[in-house]
């Protein structure tokens, strides 16, 4: 007898009426149970059993999700931090369960009449039954707090030394040298050199001289360098026109000269120099501007000039005196600047040229003064120290490095001071400034004297006579003693200082000391 067919799960026996359905219940809410369904599990239980395994699978698959449970720890919910199944992470976002089999029977599906959290559904009109075994209710699911996310430092991008080849990388050798290759070419040319002696002998060599560029000393020429290198020209090969020995202090320092006025702006010709020298018992200064110094020095050379049989600057009927000279000079130029240094540098070098084309023959020409005479010669020292004179004095006003004369011209000039010292002193005698003479003596004969001792490589002893010009100062007749600087001396024979300014030794007849010293400052002149 063929069996009648099974309803759907949860529907009644055939011909058994169906309640009215009400609207579908909100989850969690009891379903109330059919009537029938007791009485049908179990021939769906055996149908299931005995259907086939494609039929068990389909009717095992859970029904929609108005019948099942949100808290169904079996199936949990996807939470938005869990990772697709082809990236599996550690971390599990809800809890978790054993699975049920597949293919067991009833399997991810809830039986019908039974509520969405799995407790018994009570009938109309009936008392519920507990469930004999009921599992325990899932604790709700609470999401963990998001660990909030730190982002990690960028590790710092190093570029690889790019491949350069061997003409690039010995080119780049000389920005490296000083250090204003890129980060990548530092790179490739410090990888190279290891693996190249040629370019690192070159390397080497570079940067040596780049050090010398920083090197810390001073720039300042020594102020021997140009005569050493003239010496030592002259050595190997003789100058067919050799400079006499009395020209050459006159053409070093007109030369080192020329090169500050070479060196110094436009703006620096207007700047104020102040000249300075001693006048009887007193010392005088003026201010003038860098030019009026080139033109004082013009017009005293031009002296030189017309004992030479050159062309005077200023005339044929300009003055002797070197002050007069100097007062027509700047009256006649006005305000000079810039463009006297021309005419002054072609005189100098023209004295130059002549006294070395005469020698001997012009050493013993007489250039007057005015007020006294020089033979060319001492002519030539003497300017040569005013020449160094007012290069310091231009060097004071525009901040510029101006050392000492040579030893060798140095000494030249001291003893042309020391040589002089007695007529000076003669002359203050004459004009009431100094004691009088106490042991006159023949001319030519010892008599009484004062030993000046210049310390210094420039320096020496020098015994000067007191009493006459025309004695002879002695060792034996010395009746005081002065030690000076040799810059001091000169300083003080250029009026740069009074003779009470003299940091000198002394020792001895104290009037005798103090003649000679204000003697020295009476030297100097504008």
């Amino acid at each position: 007898m063929p069996l009648p067919p099974l309803p759907p799960p949860g529907a009644g026996t055939p011909g058994e009426a169906v309640p009215e359905q009400p609207g579908a219940e909100a989850p969690g809410q009891p379903v109330p149970e059919q009537p029938g369904a007791d009485a049908a599990a179990p021939a769906d239980e055996d149908t299931a059993s005995a259907a086939s395994p494609d039929e068990r699978d389909t009717r095992g698959e859970p029904e929609p999700a108005a019948h099942a449970a949100p808290d169904d720890p079996a199936e949990p919910e996807p939470d938005a931090c869990e990772p697709a199944e082809s990236e599996p992470e550690p971390h599990v976002c809800g809890p978790t369960g054993p699975e049920p089999e597949p293919d067991a029977p009833g399997a991810g599906r809830v039986p019908a009449g039974t509520p969405a959290d799995g407790g018994p559904a009570p009938a109309s009109g009936s008392v519920p039954v507990p469930d004999p075994d009921p599992d325990p209710a899932p604790e709700p699911y609470v999401s963990a707090a998001p660990e909030p996310y730190v982002s990690a430092a960028p590790e710092p991008c190093v570029s690889a030394a790019p491949a350069l080849p061997h003409r690039d990388l010995q080119a780049l050798l000389g920005a490296w040298a000083l250090s204003v290759c890129s980060a990548e070419e530092t790179a490739a040319v410090e990888n190279h050199l290891p693996r190249c002696l040629p370019c690192a002998d070159e390397a080497k060599r570079l940067r040596e001289a780049v050090g010398l560029l920083h090197s810390d000393g001073a720039l300042d020429l020594d102020a021997t360098l140009r005569s050493r290198v003239v010496e030592g020209c002259l050595a190997r090969r003789p100058a067919r026109i050799p400079i006499p020995g009395w020209a050459a202090p006159y053409d070093a320092e007109t030369a080192r000269l020329d090169a500050l006025l070479r060196d110094i702006g436009d703006a620096d010709w207007d700047a104020q120099v102040r000249l300075r020298w001693f006048e009887k018992e007193r010392r005088t200064d003026r201010w003038t501007t860098v030019g009026g110094v080139i033109s004082h020095l013009t017009a005293v050379d031009g002296l030189l000039s017309a004992a030479l049989g050159l062309d005077d600057p200023l005339g044929g009927r300009a003055p002797l005196d070197p002050t007069e000279r100097t007062e027509a000079s700047w009256a006649a130029v006005g305000s000079p600047a810039r463009a006297v240094r021309e005419p002054w540098r072609a005189q100098s070098h023209e004295l130059i040229r002549t006294a070395s084309f005469a020698g001997r023959n012009v050493a013993e020409t007489s250039v007057s003064y005015g007020s006294f005479a020089l033979p060319l010669q001492d002519a030539l020292v003497d300017r040569a120290f005013e020449c160094w004179v007012h290069g310091w004095d231009i060097a004071e006003a525009v901040a510029y490095p101006y050392p000492a004369p040579s030893a060798a011209h140095l000494h030249l000039m001291i003893d042309l001071a020391a040589r002089m010292l007695p007529a000076a002193l003669a002359g203050r005698r004459r004009a009431g400034l100094a004691g009088p003479a106490r042991d006159l003596v023949v001319p030519g004969e010892p008599g009484r004297s004062l030993h000046l001792e210049i310390e210094g490589h420039a320096g020496g002893d020098w015994y000067i006579a007191l009493d006459s010009p025309a004695a002879l100062g002695t060792r034996e007749t010395a009746v005081a003693q002065v030690a000076l600087d040799a810059v001091e001396f000169c300083r003080l024979v250029a009026g740069h200082i009074s003779p009470a300014e003299a940091a000198a030794g002394q020792e001895g007849d104290r009037e005798a000391i103090s003649d000679v010293l204000f003697a020295a400052a009476s030297l100097s002149r504008l």
